[in-house]
């Protein structure tokens, strides 16, 4: 199969309708003509700012809006996020993700994120950052720093977007993604499962992805953590098998992404992630925390990897990229 963008939502509804060892079976066959088998991709994921963000996102702990006991810290120094960075490498990870809460960086903070991306590069880590909308300019500024990836998650689909934000609109967040693919950088880009949403909506989140112009490099397909204080505290937890059966359709549909376990999975048993994997997921966050909620820790990631007899990929940044990146700072 190769390479479309012109999926409808009838070809992805009847994907999700097949009998689910089926789906699983199907993906797992797209995954293994795209990517080395038994292999995943290791990230880790820092908070470089945390907490009093200005917009309304009703899952979220660092919303302004609500009253979730949220720590908050302001932006923290480069020198500590290297710190980070080192472990990272020495934990295995070849990505490693920075995240603050704005609405969008301010021009004050452009040489502060510009500095942390040289630097974090420097270790031989690919880097992604995450710090809301971006203008054109900041966008070709970050690549410019060598920034390799830029997440901006579409949550979910265009029609249930409104029931989880009012502050930023579903094509503000397609305005940005527009921005970072203009500048020559690889988008990450994928949704939160659990918000309420229908499988209708699921359906939809992956249409909006699978249609781009150009598939989303990295597709994070997170299961909502409920925050106490948030709207979102209550909402009735998502069935598994449905996660899995979204991540198996992503893969069919992204053959060439990498789709990543996120936030939700220290809920996950072995078998669980097991089956996750065998569905066509083939990254994940390490560490003990995705931002501000709980994750599965290096430790147990480990032990989890060698029952399944899964390998870790290998940094793909070359020592050329690097002399050059180097030469160029």
């Amino acid at each position: 199969m190769g390479i479309r963008n012109d999926w409808t939502r009838d070809e992805i509804q009847a994907l999700y309708a097949l009998p689910f060892l089926d789906l699983v079976f199907e993906a797992q066959n797209v995954h293994r003509k795209n990517f080395v088998a038994n292999t995943v991709q290791v990230s880790t994921l820092l908070s470089i700012k945390t907490g009093k963000c200005p917009e309304d996102c009703k899952y979220c702990s660092q919303s302004a809006h609500y009253d979730s006991k949220l720590e908050t810290e302001k932006r923290i120094a480069v020198e500590k996020v290297i710190e980070e960075a080192k472990q990272a490498v020495e934990q295995g990870s070849t990505r490693f993700c920075m995240g603050a809460a704005w609405r969008n960086p301010h021009e004050r903070d452009m040489p502060y994120v510009l500095e942390m991306v040289k630097e974090v590069r420097a270790l031989g880590l690919e880097t992604c950052m995450t710090l809301g909308m971006l203008n054109q300019s900041q966008a070709e500024r970050l690549k410019d720093a060598g920034l390799d990836y830029y997440n901006h998650n579409l949550d979910t689909s265009r029609e249930y977007y409104s029931h989880i934000i009012s502050t930023r609109t579903f094509d503000d967040r397609l305005d940005t993604l527009d921005h970072v693919r203009n500048a020559g950088m690889k988008i990450c880009s994928g949704g939160i499962l659990g918000l309420g949403e229908s499988q209708k909506d699921r359906i939809g989140l992956l249409y909006e992805l699978a249609t781009l112009p150009i598939h989303p490099e990295s597709v994070p397909i997170n299961m909502l953590v409920p925050i106490e204080g948030t709207p979102m505290q209550d909402v009735e937890k998502l069935d598994v098998t449905e996660w899995i059966r979204t991540i198996a359709v992503a893969r069919i549909i992204m053959p060439k992404s990498y789709i990543r376990l996120s936030a939700g999975r220290e809920s996950l048993s072995d078998t669980d992630q097991a089956m996750a994997f065998m569905a066509g997921a083939n990254s994940f966050f390490s560490g003990e925390k995705l931002l501000t909620t709980p994750n599965a820790g290096d430790g147990r990631d480990k032990v989890l990897l060698k029952k399944l007899g899964l390998n870790v990929e290998k940094p793909k940044l070359s020592i050329l990229e690097l002399t050059i990146d180097a030469m160029q700072a």
